[in-house]
């Protein structure tokens, strides 16, 4: 019944668009009954038409992609806000949102331009009196035009055809957050992040197929190395409101990411969510002292459903931020300047993680699922079989936390060797704050001696990851004129401190910064240093 409430809804919808908006403010699925999604080229017309309607738009070009197509972002404000000097001005919170990033994902894409013409022509214009709002629909459009019917299978070719998962310069952008070697990270670090400073950041996905019973699910910035003030913000706070409101108002059930594996049996007692890595944009988030959320639509659900579900994800999250800018700003405020606070007062005094395990939460889950019923085949397997009943399952274990197996000291700050300019060009490129040392200088600090290098033998992303073990040892050094200085009394502490560490499970050391310097000192015969010096 819920289904066909909605199919009416979206025609009805559909009828009254036709009669109240032009045929260019429309959306590719709105046009074809929800058959085809938008082209890369339907975006841009999109976006050029909306932003000739409204006096509330700004535009920019974030990047150019491989495949020489333009990346706009558009930023929305009641008065219009067309730098961020303006934005900072305002005193206004900037909520940042971006489709996409997987190409076949693209619910999220649809729900943004269809909001974007809701809150500069329609009937959500209050959601721009609090705030300033900046949506990326299309954040992967070579990905988005490699349309294809073998693609996301697990979306039952609805739409008919959809894009691919990786760019056009082949790359997963979600595994980029560390390394930056696609021009889209790059771009939304230079034009986005850096520039525009957003205080939240939502990522909109579509799951790859599990069956649990939820229209969407969210995750919260999984990185515990972190100060946890946001995280614990929106974990605690923002998404059971915003959880709430879906299902008061639209009677659209959401819950957490994750999932489960029929290879444990059957009713689920375990649920997991993703890595804590942060390669994932959402996760770095954390670690840059801001909000972040993930959301992923049902995969198996019709496309509009799923435009539906991202819609008022959307919405909803826009009505809290609107409604609570301040407290969001403060928030981040207190994890930036707790952070930067307990770099002087501590610093060499306590410790931090950089290699982590998933654990369970002190909180079991109750679990929303498709029903399972079992199966004994004639050799005696038990085979698992999917009904179309979704019932709740109670106490389930909820894996989505994490517990540091591998902690360092964290430092004042790291020396860098003047000879190492790729390594700085990076670290500015991620915003950290770097100095020149002026004249020789002496510090004390540790050395870590590499004692192995361990190198993954199956490639990711085009890269065979590192892992160092070895010892730290005190040590007094003297650096020249012209070495680096970065010192950790920064916003950024949390984040240099993960990209730096030689033994981080996502840091420079991990996607292979350092190997020609490593091999050059002779790192397969004997034990070296790791040429960046921790001073206390």
């Amino acid at each position: 019944m819920k289904i066909l409430g909605i199919i009416s809804l979206v025609f009805v919808n559909v009828v009254g668009l036709w009669a109240q908006y032009s045929p260019e403010l429309l959306t590719t699925p709105e046009k074809t009954a929800f058959d085809k999604t938008s082209t890369s080229e339907d975006v841009l017309a999109f976006i050029d038409a909306i932003k000739h309607k409204s006096e509330w738009v700004h535009t920019e070009i974030m990047l150019v992609s491989d495949s020489g197509r333009p990346v706009p972002l558009v930023v929305m404000a009641n008065p219009k806000i067309s730098s961020p000097k303006e934005a900072l001005a305002s005193g206004k919170p900037v909520v940042y949102f971006q489709g996409n990033i997987h190409g076949g994902e693209v619910e999220g894409k649809e729900a943004l331009m269809i909001l974007m013409r809701e809150m500069l022509l329609g009937d959500k214009k209050h959601l721009l009196n609090n705030q300033i709002v900046i949506f990326t629909p299309n954040y992967n459009p070579d990905g988005n035009n490699k349309l294809s019917s073998t693609h996301r299978k697990s979306q039952e070719h609805c739409p008919h055809l959809a894009g691919s998962r990786r760019s056009g310069g082949d790359w997963d952008l979600n595994r980029d957050g560390i390394k930056m070697e696609a021009v889209e990270t790059q771009g939304l670090m230079k034009n986005l992040i850096l520039r525009w400073n957003p205080d939240v950041f939502v990522d909109l996905h579509t799951t790859n197929g599990v069956w649990h019973g939820n229209e969407l699910t969210y995750a919260h910035s999984y990185h515990f190395a972190g100060h946890p003030a946001t995280s614990t913000y929106t974990k605690d706070i923002m998404l059971p409101k915003i959880k709430k409101a879906v299902l008061d108002k639209y009677d659209l059930h959401f819950d957490i990411y994750g999932g489960y594996s029929l290879s444990q049996g059957w009713p689920p007692k375990n649920f997991y969510t993703y890595n804590h890595h942060p390669r994932y944009l959402v996760n770095q988030f954390g670690l840059r002292n801001k909000i972040a959320i993930l959301s992923e639509t049902f995969a198996h659900d019709k496309f509009y459903h799923r435009i539906n579900s991202a819609h008022k994800f959307i919405v909803e999250i826009l009505e809290f931020t609107n409604a609570h800018g301040k407290q969001i700003q403060a928030v981040n405020q207190k994890s930036e300047t707790e952070t930067i606070q307990k770099i002087k007062n501590q610093a060499g005094q306590y410790k931090n993680g950089v290699r982590f395990k998933m654990v369970p939460t002190n909180h079991p889950l109750k679990l929303r699922t498709y029903e399972y019923i079992t199966s004994i085949d004639s050799l005696g397997k038990t085979n698992y079989i999917r009904t179309h009943h979704i019932i709740d399952v109670e106490n389930v274990t909820n894996y989505s936390a994490f517990e540091a197996t591998l902690t360092a000291t964290v430092p004042r700050g790291y020396i860098i060797p003047a000879k190492f300019t790729h390594i700085v060009e990076h670290l500015k490129a991620h915003g950290v704050i770097v100095e020149q040392l002026e004249q020789p200088t002496s510090f004390s600090g540790e050395v870590f001696w590499i004692h192995k290098l361990e190198v993954n033998k199956r490639a990711f992303e085009r890269h065979n990851m590192i892992h160092l073990t070895g010892e730290f040892s005190p040590q007094t050094k003297q650096y020249q004129k012209g070495d680096y200085k970065i010192d950790l009394a920064q916003p950024l502490a949390h984040l240099i401190f993960y990209m730096l560490e030689p033994q981080s499970d996502d840091g420079l050391v991990t996607w292979n910064f350092f190997d020609k310097a490593l091999y050059q000192l002779g790192v397969n015969n004997k034990i070296v240093p790791f040429p960046v010096f921790k001073y206390w």
